[in-house]
């Protein structure tokens, strides 16, 4: 039997909390009948500087429930940063430990199957969405951009998985030697290398409140998982580049065989628009180079990803 751990980040989670840990708990001593693991297995919370009872929510629960234990940071992070504090430290309490939003939409009887897969020798399971009816349908259509992009830039992820995963001790004592601030982990946990299999992910309504995963969050996540993975775009306004100079030398050309003619009509709407749409281009490209300059400044500064207040253990 293995002793396991499971992370789950929580930012004003206190409509879902004891809902979800009263789910989990079925879950675990289900699977401690069955001899899938032990014991003094666990549920670990980290509280992402949330404004509401969370916190206080989780010393309650710390104290009715074994199983429970809480990381408290000092301030909010964000939620990848949030899973990486919690993932570092469940790896001192655990042999495997398993990532899963606090609202539980993830599939927890993957669980399981999980647990299953790491006995079988499989250092990462990931949790691969193949239905996801109860997202509205913007996230979904989003969500499908975003994976189909992603992959066009070259960035190497499991398609369709989010952040619901097994890693077990090893592969998170690999995960610790990366020392990037810009964290993506969908992207930077692939690149172990150890061996991984994936499970089916149905994902269910949401029993209470709202996703604390707003677009500005989403689309965050997005620039950041591109831009520290891929060089792509760079490459791209390269040849965007070159591809301008093309024009306009034959715009030149025509110039030339205009006032040679005398066919040259006055006007400035074509200068006009020139103007616009090169300016928009160089603009344009001068953002995205600034996205890479701006991760590269906050990978010199080495500043510590999180600070952790208070640990229930």
């Amino acid at each position: 039997m293995i002793r396991l751990a499971t992370v789950s980040p929580c930012y004003n989670e206190e409509e879902v909390l004891r809902h979800s840990v009263e789910r989990m708990t079925a879950l675990f001593e289900r699977m401690m009948a069955e001899g899938l693991i032990s014991n003094d297995s666990m549920m670990v919370f980290v509280n992402d500087g949330s404004r509401d009872r969370t916190w206080q929510m989780i010393e309650e629960l710390h104290r009715e429930n074994k199983y429970v234990r809480g990381i408290n940071l000092s301030r909010n992070v964000g939620h990848q940063n949030a899973i990486f504090a919690g993932m570092m430290t469940a790896r001192n309490w655990a042999d495997a430990v398993i990532t899963i939003d606090a609202d539980l939409q993830d599939d927890i009887e993957c669980i399981p199957q999980m647990v299953r897969h790491f006995e079988e020798g499989n250092d990462i399971v990931y949790g691969v969405k193949v239905s996801r009816q109860a997202d509205p349908f913007m996230k979904r259509m989003t969500a499908m951009a975003f994976y189909k992009l992603q992959n066009s830039m070259g960035v190497e992820s499991v398609y369709n998985h989010a952040d619901f995963r097994l890693m077990s001790k090893r592969a998170l004592d690999m995960l610790a030697d990366y020392k990037e601030t810009n964290l993506y982990l969908r992207g930077l946990i692939p690149q172990i290398g150890l061996r991984s299999t994936t499970v089916d992910d149905v994902i269910s309504e949401r029993y209470a409140g709202a996703s604390k995963y707003t677009l500005k969050k989403m689309l965050r996540l997005a620039f950041n998982g591109i831009t520290a993975f891929s060089v792509k775009p760079m490459h791209a306004i390269f040849f965007l580049g070159v591809l301008f100079l093309i024009v306009a030398f034959f715009i030149g050309l025509y110039v030339i065989h205009a006032l040679i003619t005398r066919s040259a009509v006055p006007g400035w709407s074509s200068l006009i628009l020139s103007v616009w749409l090169v300016g928009g281009f160089i603009i344009l490209s001068i953002g995205i180079a600034g996205l890479y300059i701006g991760n590269i400044y906050n990978e010199v500064k080495h500043r510590p990803l999180y600070h952790i207040q208070e640990i229930l253990d």
